[in-house]
């Protein structure tokens, strides 16, 4: 799915933005500032009541998923998938202390995936790949580690710089809607990018707690 072309692209990239901008800034992880991250957090979040859940965030950099799902949820367990190793390195040192975290080395389309109650992908399926049905089997292989529901989003307009592709909210949602018995567009938070949910099945009201800080 990933081959090692792809990959080495995405390391360079990523370690010549730590190279140039530092750790800290949110540039290393490819974000134009943290509230444009944020944003995109909620988004995602915005699936559905995630209290009480297991999570798995596939690509996730830094980690910053889960201080943002710790400020709003209890009782979730967070497991965060990330492949290049200074970004790692960085979310261990940043959350690795939190009970709820476990961070795990790996590229999400070729590692075993645990099965999870919910898992999410902010901005790890925008690169480019040689394989043209990349975004697809990453979809599908996401969505098939999910209980409940798969979040992700993506990119509908770029300017080229031959790392990252853009897509028709209409060409990923009919696909979705080839394997999902629901999907569900989100479309009003940034004019560039849009989210999708994915609903495998409800979950039960009763194992739901949403506990505000």
């Amino acid at each position: 799915m990933s081959s090692l072309t792809d990959s080495i692209a995405i390391f360079n990239y990523h370690r010549g933005m730590i190279n140039t901008h530092g750790r800290e800034s949110s540039f290393a992880l490819g974000w134009k500032d943290v509230e444009s991250q944020q944003i995109r957090f909620k988004a995602l979040a915005d699936i559905g009541d995630l209290g009480n859940c297991s999570v798995l965030d596939a690509g996730c950099g830094y980690g910053d998923f889960l201080p943002y799902l710790s400020a709003s949820y209890n009782g979730f367990t967070y497991t965060g998938l990330e492949q290049i190793p200074e970004l790692l390195k960085e979310a261990i040192v940043r959350h690795g202390h939190s009970p709820a975290a476990n961070f795990i080395q790996g590229n999400f389309t070729t590692t075993l995936l645990p099965a999870v109650d919910y898992v999410f992908a902010s901005g790890s399926l925008n690169y480019r790949s040689t394989d043209p049905d990349f975004i697809f089997k990453a979809i599908n292989k996401l969505y098939t580690a999910c209980n409940y529901g798969f979040a992700f989003n993506l990119l509908n307009y770029i300017v080229p710089n031959g790392l990252l592709v853009a897509y028709t909210p209409e060409q990923i949602t009919s696909y979705c809607s080839s394997i999902c018995p629901e999907v569900k567009l989100i479309q009003d938070y940034d004019p560039n990018d849009f989210t999708v949910y994915m609903y495998k099945q409800k979950r039960p009201a009763f194992l739901a707690s949403t506990v505000p800080h």
